[in-house]
């Protein structure tokens, strides 16, 4: 595989996932599952940056994979800092979005989801990602026998679930349609030829 097109692919699917966050999710106050879910709870809570809240966030399973499987670790750790450089890099562009564009919360989660799941689809189908909870669920399957989209599902679940009762519960159903929507996204991304 082409070194230069699978860094542009990955540089194309952080800007996707910074897109997708930034204008999309955050004004609404939606979550996301995974650590980019986390890290916008602590986000809306505390107003801390986003994408450092990621780093600082992942640093555990980055952790773990560094000790278990570097090649994952590698692959990951690239998709990771790209994605949170670019949530912050277009953060100050929100409000000009936002004035230019209007949507409901509703039209806002949807998009937001398929633009973060097409951009997580892109990572995955050039063997790469973002790491946290996909990375945590390689390493739970070891333990636990099940299928590993039901871990991802099953944490996801809980993160969102979390967030719900932290913010509020039109957030807990606006980010049932962002999750569903990332997924069929990073589905249609990672079809077999």
């Amino acid at each position: 595989m082409n070194a230069f097109l699978k860094y542009a692919v990955i540089l194309l699917a952080g800007l996707l996932i910074a897109t997708g966050t930034n204008f999309f999710l955050v004004p609404y106050k939606i979550l996301d599952g995974g650590i980019i879910g986390i890290a916008l709870i602590i986000n809306y809570i505390s107003g801390a940056k986003i994408g450092l809240a990621i780093i600082m966030c992942s640093a555990p399973v980055f952790l773990l994979a560094w000790l278990k499987e570097r090649d994952i670790f590698y692959s990951s750790v690239l998709g990771l800092v790209i994605s949170s450089f670019m949530i912050e890099l277009i953060g100050p562009l929100q409000y000009y979005f936002l004035y230019y564009v209007e949507l409901g919360s509703v039209s806002s989660a949807i998009i937001g989801g398929f633009l973060m799941g097409t951009g997580l689809g892109l990572m995955l189908r050039f063997e790469a990602s973002t790491g946290g909870t996909d990375l945590l669920a390689k390493f739970i399957k070891r333990y636990i026998p099940l299928n590993l989209g039901v871990i991802i599902f099953l944490t996801d679940a809980l993160i969102i679930g979390a967030g719900g009762l932290l913010i509020s519960k039109e957030t807990f159903f606006h980010s049932i349609l962002t999750i569903l929507s990332g997924g069929v996204a990073t589905g249609l991304c990672t079809l077999e030829k």
